[in-house]
């Protein structure tokens, strides 16, 4: 035992030493590759100098069509995404992001504007003076491309596979023998989860739902590590600060905890046992409300938490633009602590990494637990059992 105990230990140290590194590395290469003009036909030196910490947020935490790593202009280096889109009237087109050129270009009758793909006209306009026919285009187009948040799914998708697949076929060929490697750093995960998650709050039928609140877990824990990552493509793309996202996760609890109710689940949220009728119109309401609510506010909570974390940090770290603007010494000055806080902010997530998925999953579990829990016997039920006891 206290063998796993020291192997789990030396590779979470590793883990968090890995990812703290990376991710400030990251951070400065995200900075360098920023482009702060919308054209490389516009850029002037003044322009190149001035740093606009909000679009580098908000580039970080939004979608997108394309995967910028570093660099800038020519010297960029990006990953383009395939742009797939169908219209009746046009048909099927597919072609990679880089036909863009930062937005102002148009291919093949399409132009992207902000993060939306629109159609244009032959002149590569659209206003007011479009045809009828041209705004048919847009309104029936179906954009099914796969955008940055898109890859990042299928990238954690296949991760999560080949993690549970590989821990799979290592208890298969030896049950018996000490876990290592993978094993030993997924399996304290996987117990935790049972013993402290799902046993605790489900009760005797855990194992049915352990499934869903295994993949649930791993899905929102590591899709918050390869969000601290933005150099590494098909990381820092804030899935899990995505609102869709969350809403899908919350949705499946909802799905899931209706599915599985019973009619004591049902028979508390309409009519309380032993709560006075004038009492119930006003209570009945609200616990309907909070069916609704219990995982609206999980999503809340998800997305919250990993996006304001993403924020602060990318904030800290833009002081040291910010300042290096006003002179090269308040630049290096404001480094220090801008990459002590920067830092900080880094281990504080990936500390909010595991506790938000923590907490998503135990949420679950709790909501879970109560819409299953068996109905308790009556007063008069207990009254009976109790002479039978004295007799």
């Amino acid at each position: 035992m206290c063998r796993k105990i020291n192997t789990f230990k030396r590779n979470s140290f590793l883990f968090i030493l890995f990812f703290s590194v990376l991710s400030l590395a990251s951070l400065k290469g995200l900075a360098n590759g920023y482009e702060p003009v919308e054209h490389p036909a516009a850029a002037t030196p003044e322009a190149a100098a001035n740093f606009d910490p909000g679009k580098l947020i908000t580039e970080h935490i939004a979608d997108g069509y394309g995967w910028h790593i570093a660099g800038e202009g020519q010297n960029a280096i990006a990953m383009p995404l395939p742009i797939i889109l169908y219209s009746k009237e046009r048909g099927l087109d597919v072609f990679l992001s880089n036909k863009f050129d930062h937005g102002h270009s148009t291919y093949n009758g399409y132009k992207l504007e902000g993060n939306h793909i629109v159609a244009v006209n032959e002149m590569d306009e659209m206003n007011s003076h479009l045809a009828t026919v041209n705004e048919e285009l847009t309104a029936h187009l179906w954009d099914i491309s796969i955008t940055k948040n898109v890859f990042a799914l299928l990238l954690s998708a296949f991760i999560l596979l080949w993690m549970f697949l590989t821990v799979a076929k290592a208890y298969k060929k030896g049950s018996n023998k000490a876990p290592k490697g993978l094993q030993s750093f997924v399996e304290p995960m996987i117990m935790f989860v049972r013993d402290d998650v799902a046993k605790n709050s489900i009760g005797p039928k855990y194992e049915k739902f352990m499934p869903y609140l295994l993949t649930v877990f791993f899905f929102i824990f590591i899709n918050n590590l390869l969000g601290l990552v933005p150099l590494i493509p098909g990381c820092g793309a804030n899935l899990t600060g995505n609102i869709a996202v969350c809403l899908v996760l919350a949705g499946l609890t909802l799905l899931i905890t209706l599915i599985n109710s019973n009619g004591h689940y049902w028979r508390h949220i309409f009519a309380m046992p032993g709560v006075p009728i004038p009492v119930l119109i006003i209570l009945t309401p609200i616990e309907i409300l909070g069916v609704v609510l219990r995982p609206f506010v999980l999503m809340i909570r998800l997305f919250a938490n990993i996006t304001a974390g993403h924020i602060i940090g990318l904030a800290f770290f833009s002081l040291i633009f910010i300042f290096g603007q006003m002179s090269t010494g308040a630049g290096y000055g404001a480094s220090v602590v801008s990459v002590l806080f920067t830092v900080f902010m880094g281990l504080m997530e990936l500390l909010v990494a595991f506790l938000q998925a923590y907490v998503f999953t135990l949420l679950s579990a709790i909501y879970i637990g109560s819409a299953i829990e068996e109905g308790h016997h009556d007063d008069h039920h207990h009254a009976e059992n109790s002479k039978i006891d004295l007799v």
